[in-house]
C-alpha cells in the first residue's frame, strides 16, 4: 500500500518490471517494484546468492550483481590486481548505468571488509574507479576492521594494503570493528534477558536469521551485527530522506569534519542501541542520550575519544528535538572534551524530524578524533610481525603487477598517518592561544 515518495526515491527506483526494468522510473503514486540504487560485488557467489534467496531478493536488481565463483582466497592482490583488471569494464558500465538513473547524484557509499581478499582488494579497486570516473562525487566508505583474533591469517597484510588506498582515495571513512559490534550485540542481549526493559522480542521478524527466532550469543550473531551497521547508515542518511529543521547534506559531513585530507577517519557512536529484529529498547531521556553518545559503550570502534583530541564533531539527531536542546547539551559536554586549539567551536549539527521506527528520538555522533590512532598502531604491529619474517609474501608476489614495493609503500603510508595523529596529540593540553593575525602593510 506504500506510496513512492521523495524519501524512498533517494535510495530506490520505482520500476515497472513489465518493461524489463529498464524503462523510466515511475515517479508518482503506487509502488510497483522497488529496486535499490546499489551494486553488489563479490568474487564468491555464495554470499550474493544467499541474498537472492532471502527476504530482500526483490529489492536488488539482478542486472546489478557482479560475481565470480572462487573468491579471492583472502589475498588483496588477487582482489585488487587480478579481479580488478578482469572486471573493470563490467563494473564501470554497471556503475554508470546506476548513476544515470539518479536525478542528483550526491555521493557514493562503499561498504566493505578489510580482512578478506575481495573486500579489501576489489573494494579499494572500486574506490579508485569511482575517483577516476566521478571525480567530483564524494566517496563515503564504511570499512569493517578485523579483530585481534581474526580467523584470516593474512588479514594484517590485506588491511594495511587497503589502508593505503583509503588514505589516498576516500573522502570519509567510518571504521567499524567486529569486536565492538559483537560487544554491542551482547549488551543488547543482556538487556533483553535481564528483563529490565519490559521489551518485546519479535519472534518472526523478517530481519532475523533464517531460524527466525531470537538467537543465542554462542554463535557469532552476524545478522544482528550487520543490523547495527545498517542503523549507522540509516541515521547518517536520514537527512537525505526526510524533512528536518536543520537538515545536513551528506557532503557537509566531509566538508566540516575533515580539516586535513588524510585525516578522514570518523569514530561513530549510536544511541539508543538496538537491533531491529530483536528488541524495542525504550528511548533514553534526551540529556542521557547525549551523554551516551560520548561513552565508549556506544561506539562502533574500540577507542577512547574523551581522552584524545577532537578535530571536529558532528551530532545528527532524529526526532522531536529542538535546537535549544542541542545547544544546551553541547555546552554541558564541552568542558569534558579536548578540542584542538584552532577549532574550539568545531561542532556540526543536524536535526531530522523523523525518528527511527519505534523511538521518539535517536542520535548519531561522528567524531574526527585522534583516538583512532591505537587501532592503526595495532594494525601496523600485526603487519610487521608477519612482514619481518616475510611470511605468506609469496602468495601475493606471484600475482601479476604485485611487487614488494606495494608492501613498503603501504606500511609507509600507514606510518605517516600515525605520525600525523602523533603531531596533533602533541598539541593537546597546550595553551589555547589564537595564532597571530597577519599584519597588512598599507
Amino acid at each position: 500500500k506504500g506510496i513512492y515518495d521523495e524519501a524512498l526515491s533517494s535510495f530506490f527506483r520505482n520500476v515497472d518490471t513489465r518493461s524489463g526494468g529498464d524503462g523510466p522510473d515511475i515517479y508518482r503514486g503506487k509502488i510497483c517494484s522497488l529496486k535499490a540504487r546499489a551494486l553488489l560485488i563479490d568474487m564468491e557467489e555464495g554470499v550474493v546468492n544467499e541474498i537472492l534467496q532471502g527476504p530482500l531478493r526483490d529489492v536488488f536488481d539482478s542486472k546489478q550483481l557482479i560475481t565470480d565463483v572462487s573468491g579471492s582466497g583472502n589475498n588483496w592482490a588477487v582482489g585488487h590486481k587480478l579481479y580488478g583488471c578482469q572486471y573493470r569494464e563490467n563494473i564501470v558500465e554497471k556503475l554508470r548505468k546506476t548513476a544515470e538513473h539518479c536525478d542528483c547524484l550526491q555521493c557514493f557509499f562503499i561498504i566493505h571488509s578489510m580482512g578478506g581478499g575481495t573486500g579489501s582488494g576489489l573494494g579499494t579497486f572500486v574506490l579508485n574507479l569511482l575517483e577516476d570516473e566521478f571525480p567530483e562525487v564524494y566517496r563515503f566508505v564504511t570499512s569493517v576492521y578485523p579483530s585481534g583474533e581474526d580467523d584470516v591469517i593474512t588479514s594484517p597484510y590485506n588491511s594495511v594494503l587497503a589502508m593505503k588506498e583509503l588514505n589516498d582515495h576516500a573522502d570519509c571513512v567510518l571504521p567499524v570493528e567486529n569486536e565492538s559490534l559483537f560487544d554491542i550485540v551482547n549488551k543488547i542481549h543482556q538487556m533483553i534477558n535481564s528483563g529490565k526493559l519490559g521489551s518485546t522480542v519479535k519472534q518472526n521478524s523478517l530481519v532475523t536469521s533464517s531460524a527466525g527466532s531470537a538467537k543465542t550469543v554462542q554463535e557469532k550473531p552476524f545478522d544482528a551485527m550487520n543490523n547495527i551497521v545498517a542503523n549507522l547508515l540509516l541515521n547518517l542518511t536520514s537527512s537525505a530522506r526526510f524533512e528536518g529543521s536543520l537538515n545536513m547534506d551528506l557532503n557537509e559531513i566531509s566538508m566540516n569534519l575533515v580539516p586535513f585530507p588524510r585525516l578522514h577517519y570518523l569514530v561513530s557512536s549510536l544511541t539508543p542501541l538496538y537491533t531491529l529484529a530483536d528488541v524495542n529498547v525504550p528511548s533514553r531521556r534526551l540529556d542521557q542520550m547525549f551523554s551516551d553518545a560520548f561513552s565508549r559503550d556506544h561506539q562502533l570502534i574500540q577507542a577512547d575519544p574523551k581522552h584524545s583530541l577532537y578535530l571536529a564533531c558532528a551530532l545528527l539527531v532524529r526526532g522531536n528535538v529542538q535546537v535549544s536542546d542541542l545547544r544546551r547539551n553541547i555546552e554541558r559536554l564541552k568542558p569534558s572534551l579536548h578540542f584542538v586549539s584552532w577549532n574550539q567551536e568545531g561542532w556540526k549539527t543536524g536535526l531530522c524530524s523523523v525518528p527511527p521506527v519505534g523511538h521518539s528520538h535517536s542520535l548519531l555522533a561522528l567524531a574526527n578524533n585522534t583516538c583512532v590512532k591505537p587501532t592503526f598502531i595495532e594494525l601496523k604491529d600485526r603487519f610487521m610481525k608477519l612482514y619481518r619474517k616475510k611470511a605468506h609474501l609469496h602468495h601475493y608476489l606471484h600475482i601479476d603487477g604485485m611487487e614488494q614495493d606495494c608492501f613498503s609503500e603501504a606500511i609507509l603510508s600507514l606510518s605517516d598517518l600515525i605520525e600525523e595523529y602523533d603531531e596533533l596529540d602533541a598539541t593537546k593540553g597546550g595553551p589555547r592561544t589564537d595564532p597571530p593575525r597577519l599584519k597588512i602593510a598599507v
